[in-house]
């Protein structure tokens, strides 16, 4: 069996969880393959870093010492924003060596400085991306993927998705069972693709101030496959229809028949990526009713079938 290197770079300034996350994940799946990975930590000479929560950090090597690994990891943090010039020179001149690039939240800041991102689609934390578009043109930058893979480059947006990412690259490297038993231990999900989004449609909408929007809202979530009509709802809530739908507005920011319809589809993917489900036991139970509503819908903002989508995106 092939032994990976995963080299993890450190300076100070790096989030913790960023690097430890993804190590852990190799190191589970070491212990599950022994001899599947030898993983590394180095900073620029060797001398230990300081993280951004204060935790000092001894590397096992001096990154001129390290030889071309398999995986290459640079995790983000505040050190990202004024990044050690040394450390982007050795990026530039020793990155592309390594098979696999990876980058966890502002990390992609770094190999952006190195040159190593131009021309590439990416990702990274959802409050920094605007950042890295302005700063570096030359690269295209997705603010909504938890990760992405583009050719032998992947960056993931912020802290837990590098774990997301790192499990998707164990699955790569030595199959899904391993990677459930490594997911299991850490007790996290398996796979979450790396097309879903950083928000959920609960977190990515305000949160309505009155009790009885937010109880809606909850509702909603949790009985995608009820009557989900304005009239409904407004019942619910002991509110006019009229009154209601102006009040979702305002404390919600969109109206409450388009939040339905990215509640549902938001259960559909799921139940698409995580289920084997036929397509139309997902109609009923996500409220779309019938298979082609379901796909209306999957085109209309997907630009694909439910059946595409779970070919692409089911494990």
């Amino acid at each position: 069996m092939e032994r990976r290197t995963v080299l993890i770079v450190l300076f100070d300034g790096v989030l913790s969880l960023d690097f430890t996350g993804p190590l852990e994940v190799f190191a589970g799946a070491a212990g599950c393959v022994p001899g599947a990975y030898d993983i590394r930590t180095g900073s620029l000479d060797g001398s230990p870093v300081r993280t951004s929560s204060g935790l000092s950090v001894t590397p096992d090597l001096a990154l001129s010492d390290a030889s071309a690994p398999h995986t290459l990891i640079v995790p983000g943090g505040e050190g990202t924003r004024a990044m050690d010039p040394g450390v982007v020179a050795w990026l530039r001149e020793n990155a592309q060596a390594a098979r696999r690039l990876v980058s966890v939240c502002t990390g992609a800041y770094a190999l952006a400085a190195a040159g190593l991102l131009d021309g590439r689609r990416v990702t990274t934390h959802w409050a920094l991306w605007e950042g890295l578009a302005e700063r570096f043109p030359a690269v295209e930058v997705d603010p909504g993927p938890i990760y992405i893979r583009d050719g032998p480059v992947s960056t993931s947006a912020g802290v837990t998705s590098g774990i997301d990412l790192a499990l998707a690259l164990v699955e790569e490297d030595l199959g899904r069972d391993v990677a459930l038993t490594v997911a299991r231990f850490l007790v996290v999900f398996l796979r979450r693709p790396g097309n879903q989004r950083q928000f959920s449609v609960q977190l990515a909408a305000q949160s309505a101030q009155r009790r009885p929007l937010r109880d809606i809202q909850q509702y909603i979530a949790e009985h995608p496959d009820a009557d989900l009509s304005v009239s409904a709802l407004a019942e619910r809530a002991n509110l006019s229809p009229r009154h209601f739908a102006r009040a979702f507005r305002e404390e919600i920011g969109t109206s409450p028949g388009r939040y339905v319809d990215q509640v549902r589809l938001e259960v559909a993917r799921r139940l698409l990526e995580d289920t084997g489900d036929g397509i139309e036991e997902v109609s009923r139970a996500c409220g779309y009713g019938t298979p082609e509503a379901l796909r209306r819908a999957f085109v209309r903002h997907l630009g694909m079938a439910p059946a595409e989508y779970r070919r692409r995106f089911h494990p």
